[in-house]
């Protein structure tokens, strides 16, 4: 692998996070969409996207990327609902799940 190979992949990673749980919901809401309708666009169950909204499970690629570029997009749409509410836990890197 080359060296602009490994630069891309490590901007990939970087870029691969997720907001909280919580603000994921609100950019969805914001939105006036419905897991259901979430769900379908991603390639998952409705459920999976409630344990997400929860934090209880984290998307798995390729669905996690999917589900980011959603996130991404709605933030820039909404950008006060991608705002964390006070006390709300920082953005991290997680584990595939879900």
């Amino acid at each position: 692998m080359t060296d602009p190979d490994r630069l891309k992949r490590v901007d990939a990673l970087l870029n691969d996070v997720l907001p909280p749980p919580p603000v994921r919901a609100k950019l969805r809401l914001a939105a006036g969409l419905t897991q259901q309708e979430v769900a379908e666009v991603v390639g998952v169950k409705r459920v999976a996207v409630a344990r997400w909204e929860l934090g209880q499970t984290y998307p798995r690629r390729p669905h996690r990327a999917v589900y980011l570029h959603l996130l991404n997009r709605l933030a820039e749409r909404f950008p006060e609902a991608a705002q964390p509410d006070e006390g709300m836990p920082t953005p991290v890197s997680e584990g595939g799940s879900g």
